[in-house]
């Protein structure tokens, strides 16, 4: 499997929709700013959203990919995976309905449980709010379906489909911005409600669409409990916790900052979480998408010795890819935030609030994509319950901390606990599997993270020292912040690439390796 292919074709595409999404925050943040409306609206859009992270980027891929390629891989074919999926379906869909109703008939007690009842607002600001949540709620049953469709398409190898579906969430919440956004921001967050909706029915109809192109068409079934059906929802739950810990955390940290601190705290982590969420969207996500159905088809015909080349491989990239951005977000973070959000409703006080939230996040950055390139070597196992546990003793360590920061440094206190429940996390994802013998850091591993990192802290450097001369046209139109910010991504690029060849991490040579169709045979030398 070439990762850097794969990763190139799941990666661009989401790099569209993350680019969208920041264009997407940006109008919010010129439109409904860093109040209660905007609090509003991102708790409204944090229970859908993360049913969003945890269902169709964790839970139910890891539960379900590995079943369908061991159905496919044991002599069925694909109408045996079809079949599993149909037999999925029957049951998934009134589950997900009655789900989906209910959750609307509560969303008062939902939404105060999300903003820990906000911090004093009046019982017009949080039925508001509760409308708001009700809103956008049918997102949530959308959203599931496409997981299971896209599930799917990622074992068919045909990743791209459900890899370019977010766009259209974010161009149906820029449309709505862009063209209906009201007088206030209470009127423009409810437009916003409205348009997550209605990009989750977009995302749904391209995923039947990509599906119908490849000649595979799902049919209603009575739904009925087997033991396959069983063992499916069995592992769902405890991987829902396992691969969305971040998730869980983020929701934690949202609550008590709603809670515990003024009005726009909320705002802080999620412009700050958006920024974070780019990085990880490209590499983390990426790569769990590829190595999960890629290490479930090499387990499932005994290529134990290519999965954990494999996987070395995949954390080589992740980490040749994070560090850079990581020491980015501690050295530039101000820039950024004020190149992209500080825009009319936005001020600079908000500014510097969600640059400190931000660089907070980044000290915990290379845990979190590198949680999502372990997970995999336990869910193409089958094993849901050891990611969980270790997720459950994160989220502990996440509420310590937050109640323990949040009195002393505000709104630093949840960013700084999900970093380091999120270490904690990685280092007992990584020590398990090595102590399995599921997986060992190879020579051509533990030569290259100390280069690189060496090579990101150059680029660092650099960055630092250039803030002064970008500083004036962060303050200009939005062109030359776009083009300020460019320059600053494009320049940290190269120098981190030069300094990559010069410390050594990277020979000419290995880059045309990484580009070969097929790896190389695994190194036998661990440690």
């Amino acid at each position: 499997m070439n990762l850097v292919k794969s990763l190139g074709s799941v990666g661009g595409l989401t790099l569209v929709s993350r680019v969208l999404a920041l264009g997407r925050d940006a109008l919010q943040a010129r439109y409904v700013g860093a109040g209660f409306a905007s609090d509003a609206f991102l708790v409204a859009f944090r229970l859908p959203n993360m049913f969003r992270a945890l269902f169709a980027e964790g839970a139910f891929s890891a539960a379900f990919i590995p079943m369908f390629n061991r159905r496919v891989a044991e002599g069925g074919g694909r109408h045996a995976g079809v079949d599993f999926a149909e037999r999925t379906l029957a049951i998934l869909l009134p589950v997900l309905i009655v789900f989906t109703v209910g959750m609307m008939i509560a969303a008062w007690p939902v939404t105060y449980a999300l903003s820990g009842g906000f911090n004093d607002p009046t019982p017009a600001q949080f039925a508001y709010a509760v409308t708001l949540s009700r809103i956008t709620l049918p997102y949530l049953l959308m959203i599931s379906l496409v997981s299971l469709l896209g599930g799917i398409l990622n074992s068919l190898e045909h990743y791209w489909v459900n890899a370019a579906a977010p766009i259209l969430l974010n161009v149906a919440m820029i449309t709505g911005l862009g063209l209906f956004h009201g007088e206030n921001p209470y009127e423009t967050a409810w437009v916003q409600a409205l348009s997550v909706t209605a990009g989750g029915a977009l995302q749904l109809l391209f995923l039947i669409w990509g599906c119908r192109r490849i000649g595979l068409r799902l049919k209603l079934r009575r739904p009925r409990i087997d033991p396959e059906m069983r063992r499916l929802f069995k592992l769902i739950l405890p991987a829902a916790a396992g691969s969305g810990a971040m998730q869980i955390n983020l929701l934690v940290s949202t609550a008590l900052a709603g809670s515990l601190l003024d009005p726009g705290a909320i705002s802080y982590i999620y412009y700050a979480d958006r920024l974070n969420q780019l990085p990880l969207g490209l590499i983390g996500i990426g790569l769990g998408t590829i190595l999960l159905p890629t290490l479930s088809r090499m387990l499932s015909n005994g290529q134990d010795e290519t999965a954990m080349h494999t996987q070395n491989r995949g954390i080589e990239l992740a980490l040749f890819l994070t560090l850079p951005a990581t020491v980015a977000f501690l050295t530039i973070a101000e820039p950024i935030i004020r190149g992209l959000f500080q825009y009319g409703a936005f001020s600079a006080s908000d500014t510097a609030a969600t640059a400190g939230v931000l660089a907070a996040f980044s000290l915990g950055l290379p845990a979190y994509v590198l949680i999502k390139v372990l997970t995999p070597g336990y869910y193409a196992r089958s094993d849901t319950k050891t990611p969980v546990r270790f997720a459950m003793i994160a989220i502990a360590l996440n509420i310590v901390g937050n109640v323990a920061l949040i009195p002393t440094i505000g709104v630093l206190g949840p960013p700084l606990a999900t970093a380091f429940s999120a270490s904690v996390n990685t280092a007992l994802l990584y020590l398990t599997l090595r102590r399995r013998g599921q997986f060992a850091a190879d020579r051509q591993l533990l030569h290259r993270l100390p280069r690189l990192a060496l090579a990101a802290v150059v680029m660092g450097a650099a960055l630092f020292a250039v803030r002064p001369l970008v500083a004036p046209f962060m303050a200009g139109t939005m062109g030359w912040r776009a083009a300020a910010l460019a320059v600053l991504v494009a320049g940290g690029g190269i120098v981190y690439l030069a300094a990559s060849f010069a410390t050594g991490a990277f020979r000419l040579s290995d880059v045309k390796a990484l580009m070969r169709r097929t790896p190389p045979p695994p190194q036998e030398d661990t440690e």
